[in-house]
């Protein structure tokens, strides 16, 4: 299996707790929270991941010079900000495999991996999308399942909910699927969203560990969850 780690995030809100560095190098239980997204991805048998770079990539490529993992890490690094789309575009361009898994660098979402590859090409979707049910939130959207088919019907903007899917952070998709998109775009409003009745998006529903530190209270809450091994737990 390959994937690619959206890495280039700033991490803006973060910035009174964390210091200058990309989001995904924050520290988090004494490593940066880069380092477990590898080490997950190095257990479960990936071979080969693409680190999408973008802000103070020399920080991280420094980093991965100085780690003892099994993967093999190459990079690709925007010369300016392209979007989320435009990001996966750039590094779909050098990975290997026909399928290949997306990772945001800033959330955890524990899964089958080869469960969720095996959902993917059985509904020949062109994308399918990591999910986990949420409780009492209004941080994130809804997706939308027909969960007979399991194949994403819609998208609901940000609102307070009792309980709903959400998207994990974590897709798959077809290599050439992003061809005729444009150097600069967002994955999520301006392929996910605007293909959803057009085109086959399946959802796995994931039970597994999910955490986005994008936010002070999450980032905290990684430090406990890191630190005792609870991210592990699927």
């Amino acid at each position: 299996m390959e994937a690619i780690i959206l890495a280039g995030g700033l991490g803006t809100r973060l910035r009174s707790m964390i210091s200058d560095v990309p989001k995904c190098m924050a520290p988090v239980a004494g490593e940066p929270f880069l380092y477990y997204l590898l080490k997950t991805l190095e257990a479960a048998g990936f071979k080969h991941v693409i680190l999408s770079l973008g802000y103070k990539h020399e920080i991280i490529e420094d980093w991965i010079k100085k780690i003892q993992t099994s993967l093999q890490i190459s990079t690709i690094i925007e010369q300016e900000p392209l979007g989320t789309g435009g990001a996966v575009k750039l590094a779909l361009t050098i990975a290997r495999q026909s399928e290949v898994f997306i990772f945001n660098g800033d959330t955890f979402l524990g899964l089958d991996y080869a469960a969720m590859l095996t959902l993917h090409k059985q509904s020949a979707a062109q994308a399918t999308l990591g999910l986990k049910e949420m409780y009492d939130f209004d941080r994130y959207g809804v997706v939308e399942l027909d969960k007979r088919t399991n194949q994403i019907v819609g998208f609901k903007e940000k609102r307070h909910c009792v309980s709903g899917l959400i998207n994990g952070g974590v897709y798959l998709i077809s290599k050439k699927e992003l061809d005729s998109y444009p150097a600069k775009f967002s994955l999520e409003k301006d392929y996910f969203e605007a293909v959803v009745q057009t085109k086959i998006l399946s959802g796995y529903i994931s039970q597994g560990y999910f955490i986005d530190i994008g936010i002070p209270e999450d980032y905290l809450r990684a430090q406990d969850d890191f630190g005792n091994g609870t991210y592990a737990c699927l």
